[in-house]
């Protein structure tokens, strides 16, 4: 197996590889274009590195923090909660990232006050983006097929993994027993999880940005900077309702959050809410500039992939689609 392809959480190793075939044989919704993406940054490259290192420290499972080296910044409280927050990974009584996106998209309808009428475009055109984002994100990931980071990590030495070659001393960015802190299993005594698919572009990320931007399409909103639609508004998360327990069984804290930057922020916030868990890399989601601030002009992660799928359908309207399966 080539050296950077997904495989099986080794923590969960009984998992397979789900819906490998879903992106590639599914006709769209909509869309008038199979949207791709540029190939992520690979092994080697200084983007990589960088993503691994942000990850390794903000992603590490608690009980390993004591062992991350000095110059990586370790995951902060609000990182944690943001992580599980926007989790929603298939758990109990909680469900997957749609009906999440559907609940916040909810609540800025209702403070918008629209008609039955807007509302059924409104939640149309929502869905009919998530569809797509389903779509076109799992084409991408098995095209690009790339590992997660607990491979990355774990793996990241030469010596390491199925293809290592002899080596006397492993590099400082790989560490053999690294592990996430993992995708929630909320309402479950199971384990934390890496998702069972490659992680390139992130499913969270497209999904988000699909259904969030299109929420701000329809209210006139174009720009990719801060919106006000979330002024005055606050949303709770089923992962932080004061009933949703641990996989520990203890109850996490009712959280009431704001979000003074709007939909947009949502958007960001997304999509980095992966790193925290240490299931993603950050450009999963999106690249960044020197500050650490999202590069959009990049054709590469699941934000900018949303985009255009939200974009197209708003554009072109609730059409058939003629886009079918990938040839």
């Amino acid at each position: 197996m080539a050296r950077g392809a997904h495989r099986p959480d080794p923590d969960n190793s009984e998992q397979g590889f789900h819906a490998p075939f879903y992106g590639a044989k599914s006709r769209c919704f909509a869309v008038t274009d199979r949207h791709e993406l540029a190939a992520p940054p690979q092994p080697g490259s200084l983007e990589y590195l960088n993503a691994l290192r942000q990850v390794r420290g903000k992603g590490i499972a608690p009980e390993l923090m004591g062992t991350l080296p000095a110059s990586l910044s370790p995951r902060t409280a609000n990182e944690t909660l943001i992580g599980i927050y926007w989790g929603y990974d298939g758990a109990a009584q909680l469900g997957t990232p749609p009906r999440l996106y559907n609940q916040i998209v909810r609540t800025v309808a209702m403070a918008q006050k629209n008609t039955i009428d807007q509302n059924a475009r409104l939640f149309a055109l929502v869905n009919a983006a998530m569809a797509n984002a389903g779509i076109l994100a799992w084409d991408q990931k098995y095209i690009h097929d790339l590992w997660r980071p607990i491979l990355g990590i774990r793996e990241d030495d030469l010596s390491l993994g199925p293809a290592g070659t002899g080596n006397n001393m492993i590099s400082e960015d790989a560490d053999p027993s690294w592990l996430p802190l993992g995708a929630p299993n909320t309402n479950s005594n199971k384990k934390n999880f890496t998702p069972p698919f490659p992680a390139y572009p992130s499913g969270h990320a497209t999904f988000g940005a699909a259904a969030l931007h299109m929420t701000r399409l329809f209210y006139n909103v174009t720009g990719q900077e801060n919106d006000n639609l979330f002024n005055g508004l606050t949303f709770v998360s089923d992962e932080f309702n004061g009933i949703s327990q641990d996989n520990k069984g203890t109850v996490r804290p009712k959280h009431v959050r704001s979000f003074p930057g709007g939909l947009w922020q949502m958007i960001v916030e997304n999509g980095l809410s992966r790193v925290f868990l240490g299931v993603h890399w950050v450009f999963d989601a999106f690249m960044t500039d020197s500050a650490g601030n999202p590069d959009l002009q990049q054709n590469i992660g699941g934000v900018p992939l949303g985009i255009k799928i939200a974009t197209d359908i708003h554009t072109n309207g609730l059409n058939l689609s003629s886009v079918g399966p990938r040839h």
